[in-house]
C-alpha cells in the first residue's frame, strides 16, 4: 500500500509511520518542514502547506489512502478556526488527487459520556484542550456528510500515552472503550496498530470509532 501521511512528525503521526514501515508500506510523509531521523528506501518525504489544496492535491496524488494526523498547534491563539480549515483542506485536496480512503485521527472529545453528553462538554474537561477537541468534534459532524471518499474517523482513548506496542485492543463506537478500573486508555503505538487495522480491514468506513484496551 501506499500511504500519505499528514502529520508524520506528530505524537500520533511518528508511531503512524514507524508501524507502517514495519508493515512494508510505501509512505509519503508530507509537511510544511517535513523531516524525520529515520532512513527507510520506502519513506519518501515531500513538502505541502495543507492549507493550499492544489499543493496537497500534487502531494497526494498517486496514493492508496490518507491519513490526517494534521495537528494545528496546541499552543496556536486561533486553534480552532486552522484545524477546521486545514481538516477540510486535506479533505478536498484527498478528493481531487483520486484518493479514495482517508482516516483522519481526531480526539476522544466528542465521545459521549453519558446520553447527549459528549466528554468535551463535561466540566471535568481541561481548558487547555477545549479549542482542539471542540474543533475536532465540529469537524466529525462535517465530514460525516462527506459522499464521495471512503473515510473513517479515528477517536483516540481518553488517555493517549506513550506505552509499548501489544497490537492487542477493543473497538467501540461512539463511547469511551472502558476497562474493568473505568479507564479508558490506550498507547500511542496500539493506537497506530489500530490505524493500520482498519486501512487493512476497512470495518468502519464512513463511521466514526474508538479503541482502548
Amino acid at each position: 500500500m501506499k500511504l500519505a501521511l499528514i502529520g508524520a512528525t506528530g505524537f500520533v503521526g511518528k508511531a503512524v509511520l514507524a508501524e507502517a514501515l514495519q508493515r512494508g508500506y510505501e509512505v509519503t510523509a508530507i509537511a510544511r518542514n517535513p523531516k524525520t531521523d529515520i532512513e527507510n528506501s520506502r519513506l519518501a518525504l515531500k513538502t505541502a502547506d495543507v492549507y493550499n489544496v492544489d499543493e496537497l492535491t500534487e502531494a497526494l496524488k498517486g496514493h492508496d489512502a490518507v491519513v490526517n494526523s494534521f495537528n494545528a498547534g496546541w499552543t496556536n491563539p486561533d486553534l480552532y478556526n486552522d484545524f477546521i480549515k486545514g481538516s477540510e483542506a486535506i479533505q478536498q485536496a484527498t478528493k481531487q488527487a483520486g484518493v479514495k480512503r482517508l482516516l483522519v485521527v481526531g480526539g476522544a472529545g466528542s465521545l459521549y459520556i453519558a446520553p447527549g453528553v459528549q466528554l468535551v462538554d463535561s466540566p471535568q474537561f481541561p481548558a487547555e484542550w477545549k479549542a482542539g477537541a471542540t474543533a475536532a468534534r465540529d469537524y466529525l459532524n462535517i465530514i460525516k456528510k462527506e459522499e464521495e471518499l471512503n473515510w473513517t474517523f479515528l477517536s483516540p482513548a481518553i488517555n493517549l500515552h506513550p506505552g509499548t506496542r501489544t497490537g492487542v485492543y477493543r473497538t467501540g463506537t461512539d463511547e469511551p472503550v472502558f476497562n474493568d478500573k473505568h479507564e479508558h486508555e490506550i498507547s500511542v503505538e496500539d493506537l497506530a496498530v489500530a490505524i493500520l487495522d482498519e486501512l487493512e480491514n476497512n470495518q468502519f468506513v464512513k463511521r466514526r470509532f474508538t479503541v482502548g484496551y
